[in-house]
């Protein structure tokens, strides 16, 4: 998937009129790239336009028009895009209440590296997470998680082949098993392939 230049980004002036129906545009879109795991962990799979929309609401809130502040949100955001032979998504652990939730990030340490995904038959694949930079200690873990899923050859042609994605999480305090994710997001997904 190609990655963001500045070309593809709208002035601060051009997004505030085209705000509204983007930003409509980019909600329904990402419908069909949410895999709710349970009640408390969910998978956002990004794409292209997922960060365009991200990008450009960055530059909004913080007002960014010079070309250095442009660039750095590209090169900060562009590598959460994936490449054709993976999947890469925002992984959150989802607690409203703030005490429940400092209990069970220390409780989940390491559920960032236990979650997976599976095409078809084939071996689960376990997570790249947190390329950019750590986000658990030995104490804690994070609320928010960036996982790169990448595939083999074999599990490309098998999604693109219509293969069940299933999806999960085996960590002791946390086991989860979707056996086929839905059907629009599994097509969603396969876009991402090459």
């Amino acid at each position: 998937m190609n990655k963001l230049t500045r070309q593809d980004l709208m002035s601060l002036e051009e997004y505030d009129q085209a705000r509204p129906e983007f930003r409509k545009r980019v909600m329904e879109h990402k419908k069909n790239r949410l895999v709710r795991l349970n009640d408390h962990a969910a998978l956002y799979f990004e794409d292209r336009l997922t960060m365009q929309y991200q990008i450009q609401e960055m530059l909004r809130i913080e007002k960014i028009f010079d070309a250095a502040g442009i660039q750095e949100e590209l090169d900060a955001y562009n590598p959460l895009i994936p490449d054709g032979s993976n999947w890469k998504a925002t992984f959150m652990i989802e607690y409203p209440d703030v005490e429940e939730r400092k209990r069970m990030l220390a409780r989940l340490v390491g559920v960032e590296e236990k979650t997976w995904v599976r095409v078809g038959d084939l071996d689960k694949v376990y997570p790249v997470a947190n390329e950019d930079l750590e986000r658990s200690t030995e104490e804690k873990t994070s609320s928010v998680h960036f996982l790169r899923f990448e595939l083999s050859p074999a599990m490309v042609d098998a999604a693109k082949n219509g293969a069940p994605i299933a999806a999960g999480m085996d960590h002791p305090e946390l086991s989860v098993e979707l056996p086929s994710i839905p059907a629009p997001v599994a097509r969603s997904l396969v876009n991402d392939l090459s």
